[in-house]
C-alpha cells in the first residue's frame, strides 16, 4: 500500500467519501471546513483529491476568511490579476451579471485554470454564493483518463511536444491604456501538450480551448488538427462528472488533472467565489 494510499484509508475513518462517477469526483459529508484542518484531516482530504480528481461539499457557510484559510491548507494562494475582491484580493469573483462577456467567452469553454501563468495553478476552492433555480451547473472531466484513451499513434504525436498558452481573453476587461503593462506582465508561456503530474506521475492533457494557442514543433495544420481532437476528446461524457450547485457548495480541484465547463444554460444570476493554490511548472514526458 503506497503512503497515498494508507492516507485515503485514514481519511474514510474522519469522513465520508462518496465517489459520484467511474471517472472523477466525490462528494465528501461529515467535515466542518469553517474550523481549522488537523494534519489527519488536511491529509486525507489531499489523498481524497489526488484519487478523485475534484471532491464535493454541501452546506458549507464560510465567511471570507474562513474560504481563505481552508484553502491555504493545501499551499500559497495566488491572486487574480484581473478580477479579485479588494477587501479579500485571495478571492475570484465570478458574477453573471457582471462579467457576461467572461461568462460566454472563457468559463462556457473547457480549461484549467491559469494556464497562462508561467507556474499555473496547482488547485482550485469553488464556493456558490447566489445559483439559479435551474441550470448552472459545473461539469469536470478527468484528463488523465482523456490522455489514456488516446491512440498509441496520438500518444507518441504528442508526447514531447510543447504548446503556447496566452492570457490575451482577459485583456477586454482592462482599460485601453493597461492592456500594454498587462501583456507585458503575462506573456505567452510554453506548457508541454502532455503534463506529468508531481504527486502522482501520472499523464494528463494538458491544452485547453481559452488559453492554448497553438502546438509548436509539427506544421501548422497539423498543430490545428491535434489541438481539435485533444479538445474533442476531453468533451467525452465517460471521463466527466457533472456537479449541480445549491448555496455554500463546494468544489475542491485539482487543475492539473482537470479541466472544467461552467454551463452557460440560466437566466437568473449566479454568484460564485475562487481561492486557487499557487503551482509550479508543468513538466512533460521524459523521452526514453
Amino acid at each position: 500500500m503506497t503512503v497515498q494510499d494508507a492516507r485515503l484509508e485514514a481519511a474514510r475513518e474522519l469522513f465520508d467519501i462518496t465517489p459520484l462517477q467511474p471517472s472523477l469526483g466525490a462528494e465528501i459529508a461529515g467535515i466542518d471546513l469553517s474550523q481549522p484542518l488537523d494534519p489527519a484531516a488536511r491529509d486525507g482530504l489531499r489523498a481524497a483529491l489526488l484519487a478523485y480528481k475534484v471532491l464535493f461539499f454541501r452546506d458549507q457557510d464560510l465567511s471570507y476568511e474562513q474560504h481563505i484559510a481552508f484553502t491555504a491548507n493545501f499551499g500559497a494562494l495566488e491572486i487574480h490579476p484581473v478580477f479579485s475582491l479588494p477587501e479579500h484580493p485571495e478571492i475570484l469573483p465570478l458574477r453573471s451579471a457582471t462579467y457576461v462577456g467572461y461568462r460566454h467567452s472563457a468559463d462556457a469553454e473547457w480549461h484549467s485554470d491559469t494556464t497562462f501563468r508561467a507556474e499555473p495553478s496547482a488547485a482550485s476552492v469553488l464556493r456558490a454564493r447566489i445559483v439559479p433555480p435551474i441550470g448552472g451547473d459545473t461539469v469536470f472531466v478527468n484528463t488523465v483518463k482523456a490522455y489514456e484513451r488516446l491512440s498509441d499513434e496520438v500518444k507518441a504525436k504528442i508526447d514531447g511536444l510543447t504548446a503556447i498558452h496566452d492570457a490575451s481573453v482577459f485583456q477586454q476587461f482592462l482599460p485601453a491604456d493597461k492592456q500594454d503593462g498587462f501583456a507585458s506582465e503575462f506573456p505567452p508561456v510554453e506548457h508541454p501538450v502532455v503534463r506529468v503530474h508531481p504527486e502522482t506521475g501520472e499523464k494528463a492533457i494538458y491544452v485547453n480551448a481559452v488559453f492554448t494557442r497553438r502546438i509548436l514543433g509539427v506544421e501548422a495544420e497539423e498543430a490545428g488538427s491535434l489541438l481539435r481532437l485533444l479538445f474533442d476528446q476531453v468533451k467525452r461524457p465517460e471521463f466527466q462528472v457533472r456537479w449541480k450547485w445549491q448555496p455554500n457548495s463546494i468544489a475542491f480541484w485539482d487543475n492539473r488533472s482537470t479541466q472544467h465547463y461552467a454551463v452557460n444554460d440560466y437566466v437568473e444570476e449566479r454568484y460564485m467565489e475562487r481561492v486557487t493554490v499557487m503551482g509550479d511548472r508543468p513538466a512533460g514526458p521524459v523521452a526514453a
